[in-house]
């Protein structure tokens, strides 16, 4: 029976706790030391041997959180919803979740204000748009999917971020995904059905969905990874 890696299952517990404890209180509202609490003899010392900071806990949730908002996409596009339409309802999606609940919002404002986690998310955009908008982007080189994803996560920030007086949801999200889909030199008459179609979809509904979805991924994870670190 071969010997269980205890440095590699410490540091996957220590993901499970910091992860279950951003998507229950909200990433800002979370310590260090309320981590190492949970974990019970940890000191902050030892947690900050496998992460040095919190930013390196949230990198790990928003790594997760890009994967399972990829394969959302996916699944939609499967479903019978083209792939750019499918980008729109993600927009959407992570909007409306932010407007309705302050957890989520948390995590991803969090998330876009860090740079570890903004690299994270640009890298992983700039991959999926290189396949998405490939018809309208025929001759762009990698480097310029990296520049556009540098405006898109920037208008991204500001359609979650709400603050007093804030215009509509929607009124931001039409106004996002049009800039959006104009970068990706998507014509303006297919910019505008693909927001009317989302639009006309139960958007509110997905996003509550989403993030249930999203919540069950992340314990689905954390558990498959410790089982494969403690069976192998």
């Amino acid at each position: 029976m071969a010997r269980i890696n205890k440095s590699a299952l410490a540091r996957q517990e220590i993901i499970e706790t910091a992860l279950r404890l951003f998507l229950e209180q909200g990433y800002s509202e979370t310590t260090v030391k309320s981590i190492c609490k949970e974990l019970d003899m940890m000191s902050t010392g030892h947690m900050n041997f496998y992460f040095p900071t919190k930013e390196h806990l949230l990198a790990e949730l928003t790594d997760l959180l890009c994967k399972f908002q990829y394969r959302m996409m996916e699944k939609e596009a499967n479903d019978g919803i083209s792939s750019v339409m499918a980008i729109c309802l993600e927009l959407t999606a992570m909007a409306s979740m932010c407007e309705e609940d302050e957890i989520a919002r948390d995590i991803y404002i969090s998330s876009y204000t860090s740079p570890k986690c903004l690299e994270i998310i640009r890298k992983n955009d700039a991959e999926r748009a290189k396949t998405v908008f490939k018809e309208t982007c025929p001759d762009w080189t990698k480097e310029q999917f990296e520049e556009a994803e540098i405006l898109v996560s920037g208008i991204e920030y500001a359609t979650l971020m709400t603050t007093t007086g804030t215009v509509s949801l929607e009124t931001r999200l039409a106004g996002a995904l049009n800039q959006i889909l104009s970068i990706y030199n998507i014509p303006e008459e297919r910019r505008k059905s693909k927001i009317e179609a989302v639009f006309a979809m139960d958007y509110r509904g997905i996003g509550k969905r989403v993030l249930l979805e999203f919540k069950n991924y992340v314990i689905e994870e954390n558990d498959r990874a410790i089982r494969e670190l403690v069976h192998r």
